[in-house]
């Protein structure tokens, strides 16, 4: 049943339309000022809306600029007995459905809530169009057992609101999966909200994820939906859970718990309506029994977990991918003679499909012929991926080192914990050098997000020298 909000201070003009639109067999819920209305919109949906002009406490232009925000798929009507035409442009250009004048027509009532319901399924028919013409898992490139078992998950997930967790190394291509469930659930027309746990600090977490009203701290000059809210009936993506610290998971199991939040500083509770789905390149089990990361958190996330290998466990999609990447640069052309694939597919791609992206952009744009031998893949990797013996780093081959897994002697003499993150400094440090400290360049490639690069350049004590 298509159900219809009427926002007006006027009791009469809501008892009227109320009236009016349900003998029409619509379903109405009204509210006599915007703050009601939009408290009532995060309780559940509506397609249209009819929204007085001249309100007390929030004016109607002003939350039409939110309900647009917040609420996109949502058709406004705007009503009022004081119109004039720059008022009706100013609200169409808002993104105003249309602009009615009181007294109310009963006809053009019913012809505009026709319309705009119509407007309504013509964009959810497109949406299941676009899904039916090219669903987003085909993007998920490869026919390996590996990540076909990630393509049947994808489906899985796509038929519950289950809660999702996603694992694999940076580069694998997570956020990928993320949509793809998304855009195949019931959900897909509604919000898909992401956030990077690793950028947000500590102190300011909770205004991040649940929002914050007016002065509830120092820079606080206006009230700010969180992300919860904007994710309110649709996905929110919680990436790079494993660095969120022990606090704020507090906060986000309670949030998980109870679909419940209250703004930072407001004494609303607030309903929502979220599907999680949270991203890690760390091992979580692991990081539970090291206490960094809450074991009861793990398990509400953890109902579907889906593990992406990294690259160089399918090495058999490496010819697909790479000539779908060529295709996508406009280099579709170029051959790859066997022996130059062969040393494709026997480098170790520590930035997995990420780095592969890189590497093909970089083909498509470098190479002078439409036939690639393995020189010219010798010489293009070896831009980016040379290690201090100016040699590429080969699945086949060991380091040479002191013993024979090739690994330094006072890496091996610390525990588990120590040796990672002593090795994890000497490579930032290595590969910081290597591209001049600048970090946006690194980030890149070594496929780290520059605001976790930044984080453990601060966690290791990096010096940052030109």
């Amino acid at each position: 049943m298509n159900t219809i909000l009427v926002i007006d201070d006027e009791s009469g003009i809501r008892t009227a339309l109320s009236s009016i639109l349900m003998d029409e067999g619509y379903q109405v819920e009204t509210a006599e000022d915007a703050l009601v209305g939009l408290s009532l919109l995060e309780q559940r949906s509506f397609e249209v809306i009819f929204l007085d002009v001249l309100l007390p406490r929030m004016g109607g232009l002003e939350a039409l600029e939110k309900i647009r925000t917040g609420w996109p798929g949502i058709e406004v009507v705007m009503i009022s007995g004081h119109a004039n035409v720059d008022m009706a442009v100013r609200a169409v250009k808002l993104g105003a459905f249309d602009f009615l004048e009181k007294p109310l027509s009963l006809d053009k009532v019913l012809t505009v809530t026709k319309n705009a319901l119509t407007i309504q399924k013509l964009r959810h028919e497109n949406i299941s169009l676009k899904k039916a013409k090219k669903l987003p898992f085909d993007e998920i490139i490869g026919h390996s057992p590996g990540i076909q078992a990630v393509k049947d998950r994808i489906e899985q997930a796509a038929q519950s609101d289950a809660r999702v967790l996603i694992s694999g190394e940076n580069g694998t291509g997570k956020e990928l999966v993320v949509r793809a469930i998304h855009y195949t659930s019931n959900r897909a027309d509604k919000p898909l909200v992401e956030v990077n746990c690793a950028a947000i600090p500590d102190t300011l977490i909770e205004s991040e994820l649940f929002g914050h009203e007016k002065g509830a701290f120092t820079d606080a000059v206006s009230s700010r939906r969180g992300r919860f809210e904007m994710a309110n009936g649709g996905t929110l993506f919680l990436d790079e859970i494993g660095d969120m610290t022990l606090t704020a998971q507090a906060k986000v199991l309670r949030a998980i718990q109870e679909q419940k939040i209250e703004r930072l500083g407001g004494e609303q509770t607030l309903t929502v309506d979220v599907r999680i789905i949270a991203a890690t390149n760390k091992d979580l089990e692991a990081e539970c029994r090291a206490g960094r990361f809450r074991e009861d958190l793990f398990f509400r996330l953890n109902v579907i977990p889906i593990h992406i290998p990294p690259l160089r466990e399918r090495t058999e999609d490496i010819p697909e991918l790479l000539n779908y990447f060529l295709k996508s640069f406009g280099s579709g052309d170029i051959k790859i003679s066997p022996s130059a694939m062969d040393y494709i597919q026997r480098y170790s791609w520590p930035g997995n499909v990420r780095e592969l992206k890189n590497f093909a952009e970089r083909l498509s744009i470098l190479c002078e012929t439409d036939r690639i031998e393995q020189d010219v893949v010798e010489n293009i990797l070896g831009m980016v991926s040379n290690t201090s013996s100016g040699k590429i780093p080969l699945k086949s081959e060991a380091i040479k080192g002191g013993n024979k897994f090739g690994l330094p002697e006072d890496i091996l003499a610390l525990d588990y914990n120590e040796a990672k993150d002593l090795f994890e400094k000497r490579y930032l440090e290595y590969k910081l050098s290597e591209n001049g400290y600048i970090i946006s360049r690194t980030a890149e490639l070594i496929g780290m997000y520059p605001s976790n690069l930044h984080a453990k350049i601060k966690k290791h004590g990096i010096r940052m020298e030109r």
